[in-house]
C-alpha cells in the first residue's frame, strides 16, 4: 500500500474522535504512534502472524512484570536521561554528579537514619565489606544539612529485597538524613552484577537481538534536599568485568569511584574487626530553578504500604 492508502485508513480511524471529547494530549501522541506504526508495517512488511506474535510477547511482558526491565534494556530510559541532560544543558545547567537511569526496583520509605546506616537487615555471607562516605554538596561546594539520600542494591544473587521474598523486607534498603556537615556513610558489602530473568520477556528479546541482558554490579541512589534538584544516579564497581557493556546503558563516566581495600591490620586500627573495601564519594546537587524542566518525573513506584504504590 501507498502513503495516500494509509493515510485513508488513519483518517477514517481519526474520524471517529468526537470534537471537544476526550484528551488532546492522549490524541496527539497516540494518533502520531499509530501513523508512524502504519507506516513501519508497510516499510518492513510486517505480517500479521508477526503482529500476533508481537501482542502475545507483549502479554507475557506484563504477566512477568517485565515492562520495567524492557524499559531499560532497550535504551529507552536512557535515551530519556540523554535527552533531560540536553535539556540541562540548553538551560545552562551542569550537574556535577552525573544523572543516571533510576530502573524499576526502588521501593518507597526506607528506614531513615542519621548521616550512618547499616544497609542490611540480615548480614550476606561470604561477601566483601563495604563502607561508603562522602558529602552532599551544593553547587559551590558546601555542605547540604538535611539532605535524604535513599540507597538501594541487590545481594550476592542479584536479587531485591520487595521483589524478591526471601528477604526482609527493605533489606540493601535505607534512607540518610545528613547533618550540618553534609556528610553520610553506610555499611553494606559490593554488590556483583546480574542478569535479567532467564526465559523471561526481555532475555527473549535480548537473545532476537543478539544481545545480552547483563548489567555490571552497581548501587542506586537518590539524593534530594528542599529547594534542590533531585539527582537520581548510580555508581558502578570498579573492576566489574561488564563495565562499559551495560545491557541497560546506565554506567557513565563519573561514575565508577576508587575503591580502597583496607587490610584486617588496618581495619583494627581504625576500631574494625574485618578487612572491607572502602569508597568516597561526593553527591554534588544543584538548586531548583524557574523555567527549566523538573528534576522529578513522578512515576509510579513501588512502595511497601499498597496505598502509596
Amino acid at each position: 500500500m501507498n502513503r495516500i492508502e494509509i493515510d485513508q485508513i488513519l483518517s477514517k480511524i481519526q474520524a471517529t474522535e468526537k470534537e471537544g471529547a476526550g484528551n488532546p494530549r492522549v490524541k496527539e501522541i497516540f494518533n502520531r504512534l499509530l501513523r508512524d506504526l502504519f507506516y513501519a508495517i508497510e516499510d518492513l512488511n510486517i505480517t500479521d502472524t508477526e503482529l500476533w506474535m508481537a501482542l502475545d510477547y507483549l502479554n507475557k511482558a506484563g504477566r512477568e512484570g517485565e515492562w520495567g526491565l524492557l524499559y531499560a534494556g532497550t535504551g529507552l530510559e536512557h535515551y530519556i536521561d540523554e535527552r533531560l541532560d540536553w535539556e540541562d544543558a540548553q538551560a545552562g545547567l551542569i550537574p556535577k554528579t552525573p544523572r543516571t537511569i533510576e530502573g524499576p526496583l526502588y521501593v518507597a520509605g526506607s528506614p531513615e537514619t542519621q548521616s550512618f546506616a547499616h544497609l542490611e537487615t540480615v548480614p550476606e555471607k561470604d561477601a566483601e565489606r563495604l563502607y561508603m562516605q562522602g558529602y552532599v554538596l551544593d553547587e559551590s561546594g558546601a555542605p547540604v544539612e538535611g539532605a535524604l539520600i535513599e540507597v538501594w542494591h541487590c545481594n550476592l544473587k542479584g536479587m531485591y529485597s520487595h521483589f524478591d521474598s526471601t528477604q526482609p523486607e527493605f533489606n540493601l534498603r535505607r534512607a540518610i538524613r545528613t547533618g550540618k556537615d553534609g556528610k553520610y556513610q553506610f555499611k553494606s558489602f559490593l554488590p556483583v552484577g546480574y542478569s535479567c530473568p532467564p526465559g523471561g520477556s526481555t532475555d527473549l528479546l535480548m537473545t532476537a537481538l543478539g544481545r545480552h541482558g547483563s548489567r555490571p554490579a552497581h548501587i542506586h541512589f537518590f539524593v534530594t534536599a528542599p529547594k534542590f534538584r533531585k539527582l537520581t544516579t548510580q555508581i558502578n564497581i570498579a573492576g566489574d568485568p561488564l563495565l562499559g557493556q551495560d545491557f541497560a546503558f546506565a554506567d557513565k563516566d563519573g561514575l565508577v569511584p576508587e575503591i580502597t581495600r583496607i587490610s584486617l591490620e588496618q581495619a583494627k586500627e581504625n576500631g574494625m574487626d574485618e578487612p572491607y573495601a572502602s569508597i568516597d564519594f561526593n553527591f554534588n546537587i544543584v538548586r531548583e530553578r524557574d523555567g527549566i524542566a523538573l528534576g522529578e518525573n513522578h512515576r509510579k513506584r513501588a512502595s511497601a504500604d499498597p496505598q502509596n504504590a
